[in-house]
């Protein structure tokens, strides 16, 4: 086995082992929103929200009717099937330690 032999298996193996965790990090993100519990959009979806720890909920699938805020699209290959776009904005405020400062 040469030199060169060595180092195509050994960089094979770590490429192969960085994908393979990529793919497990994945399949429990999937799992965990595949898990997620289904909740109506009705008049008690602000209740349960509220009641939720720090008023919010981790990975909660919303069902219901929306309507749209202009027209709804229409399926240019479906005849009746019609969608909206749900825009998401989440802004985070995070707080990172500084160990040269000492300090949030």
């Amino acid at each position: 086995i040469t030199p060169g032999e060595l180092l195509c298996l050994g960089s094979s193996l770590a490429f192969s082992g960085l994908f393979y965790y990529l793919y497990r990090k994945k399949a429990r993100a999937v799992a965990r929103i595949q898990e997620a519990p289904k909740l109506q959009v009705d008049d008690d979806l602000p209740a349960l929200v509220s009641a939720a720890d720090a008023r919010c909920l981790p990975y909660v699938a919303l069902e219901g009717i929306v309507l749209p805020a202009k027209a709804a699209l229409t399926s240019h290959y479906h005849e009746g099937l019609q969608g909206v776009i749900q825009k998401l904005l989440l802004k985070e405020h995070r707080l990172i330690w500084n160990n040269l400062a000492g300090s949030w």
